[in-house]
């Protein structure tokens, strides 16, 4: 059971031990990572003042045979993995001993594909989480009892934290820096490390990846035909018609195949191509309005940012590959 500290069987009461799980397939990055984020955030705080607070980091090889830590961690995290997603057979050991850590007080936290490892203990079902956007269709398929939301990047509910994407641990880490050690400490680390505090979402960086191979060829069809023509004026009866169906009859199949109505859909292609010219063309945004489909900017604005969480202007500014607009 390798550790980068030894855990006290009993703990003063001003000292914080934060485990790493080490499980087959963990992204090495982002263990060692957190490792060197948690323990800079360590000394920072002790350079600062108020009360003293001492927090450890302690790595745990889920491949070896799993023992008790000597006393309760304070948190437990579960970090992301680059390689095949483990099955429950193979996760079982882990899960049973993930609930103990849980039972004895550990906030449980994960990251990226490490939710699966969490949500197999059970302790996610009927709770909120989040886990990389890429994976969020297995995720659901796999644990349907989860309140999965993966535009999220982060979600603390308090005894259980998810975040989403591969590089979130380091918005994890900062959220247990804040927690354990305080704001201050939170910013000190921010600035040492040269990273956001926070104000990131999982949405900002995801694509639109409609469903297609659900297997209802009508469908299908309209959604071939909205990719290339989602920039023009489409109402619900002209998508039906070219699926041959009739408004209603469509409108339950579309949404039952895709998991969306078709208005949100058309939604998604359309600000999906908007990003595009956002970051890409020095395009005023009342142009890329009218090009995407809209005849009025400020109908798409508002779309803009309900879809994506930023209005296009904050969206260009972030994301823009382009040069500066004229």
């Amino acid at each position: 059971m390798p550790s980068r500290t030894r855990t006290p069987r009993q703990r003063p009461s001003g000292d914080r031990t934060i485990g790493i799980l080490a499980y087959p397939g963990v992204q090495q990055a982002a263990l060692h990572g957190l490792t060197d984020l948690l323990e800079a955030a360590s000394r920072l705080r002790e350079q600062g003042s108020g009360p003293a607070v001492t927090l450890t980091v302690q790595s745990w090889d889920g491949g070896a045979p799993l023992l008790p830590p000597g006393a309760p961690l304070t948190a437990l995290i579960l970090p992301p993995s680059l390689g095949i997603l483990a099955t429950p057979a193979q996760t079982a050991a882990i899960a049973a001993w993930l609930r103990d850590r849980h039972g004895e007080g550990t906030v449980l936290c994960s990251v990226c594909a490490g939710a699966f490892l969490l949500a197999e203990t059970g302790l996610l079902d009927g709770r909120p989480a989040t886990t990389h956007w890429a994976l969020a269709e297995r995720f659901a398929a796999r644990f349907p009892e989860v309140r999965l939301d993966a535009d999220k990047l982060l979600i603390d509910d308090g005894d259980l934290i998810t975040a989403g994407g591969l590089m979130a641990w380091v918005d994890l880490g900062l959220r247990l820096v804040n927690r354990f050690l305080g704001s201050a400490t939170l910013l000190a680390t921010a600035r040492y490390f040269l990273v956001d505090p926070g104000g990131r979402e999982q949405r900002f960086y995801s694509t639109f990846a409609p469903q297609l191979t659900h297997g209802d060829a009508a469908i299908l069809k309209v959604q071939h035909w909205l990719q290339a023509n989602s920039g023009g004026r489409i109402s619900l009866p002209a998508m039906a018609a070219r699926a041959k169906l009739g408004d209603r009859t469509f409108l339950r199949r579309f949404q039952n195949a895709t998991g969306l109505t078709p208005g949100q859909y058309l939604q998604h292609l359309r600000v999906g191509k908007a990003r595009a010219l956002l970051e890409q063309s020095g395009l005023a945004v009342d142009e890329i309005a009218w090009q995407v489909g809209y005849g009025d900017p400020g109908a798409f604005r508002k779309v803009f940012l309900k879809v994506m969480g930023l209005s296009p202007g904050e969206y260009r500014r972030r994301f823009a590959v382009a040069g500066p607009i004229p």
